[in-house]
């Protein structure tokens, strides 16, 4: 293979990428492996290896989601976020550094290749059955019952005026069109809506920020995170919760450090009082705000304003600054109650510890499980009840989950895979049944000497 392949000494990590026209240089896993540090990335996409260290800061996506992917096989993975490959592909040729040697498997680590394989062939049917193509009837009935709510939420007052009745179906119906609003903006971010993806982010925008007062750019930067590596501690956002809460194997890192910042083994009770009430209204407020200044986006500040704006300007009437500042407060802690019991009920009773470096398959599955589908269901969860197809096939519009479902459970079953399916009320139980098993594995190794 020659020295270009000794680790650290290829090109494109020191030297600038691949010459064109040449051979390429061939790489073995063993010399991939050590490139996954800061500032020395690599990635192998389709068996080529792509050094992306001094490029990651510029990947749209951000630096630490691509970054999750170093030294490994990111093939599935680039496949699921990306619509036009052909596109992104021409940002990749110049980081092209080699390729994988003809005797080296394609998949990192004892992977099952043939899994690998058969997945690849489901992704291709699900692209043959056009179950890639959004329906736009869909998409403009959802962005029209949310803003009919808004509306029908204003009348209510205007009508009725700011008695204790009127607000509370005010409130009620806010509620309501927030949290349809947070289905639709995930939608447009993971750019299942239109074909071109720049229209899914402006589109993304105006929801996120006129219709919900955050920004979509925040939003993107944690979600895909999630996606890449869902329920890995310190690569997923949503799970590492330390030092608040303690979800799978940190549970018992935290006790053998003897670490004690709040009564873990309490954590499914306070978990009510900080949990569900507190989310949106506080951790996503000043996390979002955060976000917006530290990195600039002032095209997503000024949308998050227009929001605060509209809402002030359209209830300060009937109930002054203090009122319209409580009905904010109120509609914010009861859409974080929905927000919160949805979106954890699919991940959090889940396998949650550090990287086991799986193939893209079997670390959705791993990490996600579906809930029983009806029509309600899959409109109060914005059909992330289909956790499972929606993690697999992220650009996917929701409205044709319940079309590949039964593919992916014959693939579950003819690889011994499990494919989760509960009742609605059991999976918001499974919550609290996983907090209080955590908090209960952090005392045991805690009190152990």
């Amino acid at each position: 293979m020659g020295s270009v392949g000794e680790p650290g000494g290829g090109p494109g990590a020191r030297d600038g990428p691949a010459q064109r026209g040449g051979p390429l240089p061939t790489f073995r896993w063993d010399q991939i492996r050590p490139h996954d540090l800061p500032g020395d990335k690599w990635l192998v996409i389709e068996r080529r290896v792509y050094d992306i260290s001094r490029w990651a800061q510029r990947h749209p996506g951000g630096s630490r989601l691509i970054g999750h992917h170093g030294a490994e096989d990111a093939t599935d993975a680039f496949r699921a976020f990306h619509q036009d490959l052909s596109f992104v592909r021409k940002f990749l040729q110049p980081l092209l550094i080699g390729e994988l040697a003809p005797e080296e498997p394609s998949q990192d680590g004892a992977q099952n290749a043939q899994l690998v394989e058969d997945f690849r062939a489901l992704r291709q049917a699900a692209e043959d059955m056009q179950l890639f193509e959004a329906r736009p009837a869909f998409f403009a009935l959802l962005l029209g019952h949310i803003l009919a709510m808004e509306l029908l939420a204003w009348l209510v007052v205007y009508l009725l005026g700011p008695g204790w009745l009127p607000s509370t179906l005010t409130a009620l119906i806010l509620t309501v069109s927030q949290a349809q609003s947070w289905y639709l903006q995930h939608d447009l971010g993971h750019t299942s809506v239109f074909r071109r993806p720049r229209w899914n982010h402006v589109a993304q925008q105006f929801v996120m920020g006129q219709l919900k007062g955050f920004s979509a750019h925040w939003w993107n930067f944690r979600h895909f995170q999630h996606h890449a590596k869902p329920n890995v501690s310190h690569k997923d956002p949503d799970v590492t919760l330390a030092p608040i809460f303690l979800l799978g194997e940190s549970s018992v890192e935290y006790g053998r450090k003897k670490r004690r910042y709040l009564p873990y083994n309490h954590q499914h009770l306070y978990f009510f009082l900080i949990g569900p009430p507190l989310l949106t209204l506080v951790n996503f407020e000043v996390e979002n705000l955060a976000y917006m200044l530290v990195c600039l986006q002032w095209q997503d500040l000024l949308w998050a304003a227009s929001f605060y704006c509209r809402f002030f300007w359209s209830y300060t009437p009937f109930y002054s600054v203090s009122g319209a500042l409580l009905l904010f407060v109120a509609v914010r802690v009861l859409e974080s109650h929905w927000f919160v019991w949805v979106t954890q009920m699919n991940h959090i009773p889940k396998e949650i510890g550090h990287e086991k470096h799986r193939d893209w398959a079997s670390s959705q599955l791993a990490a996600t499980c579906n809930v029983e589908s009806s029509r309600f269901i899959d409109w109060f969860s914005g059909h992330l009840n289909f956790q499972i197809e929606h993690h697999l096939f992220p650009t996917m519009p929701r409205h044709n989950y319940h079309r590949i479902a039964p593919l992916v459970r014959a693939l579950c079953a003819k690889h011994g895979l499990t494919y989760e399916v509960k009742p609605f009320l059991t999976a918001l139980v499974d919550i609290v049944r996983s907090l209080k098993k955590s908090g209960n594995l952090w005392l045991k190794a805690y009190l152990q000497q």
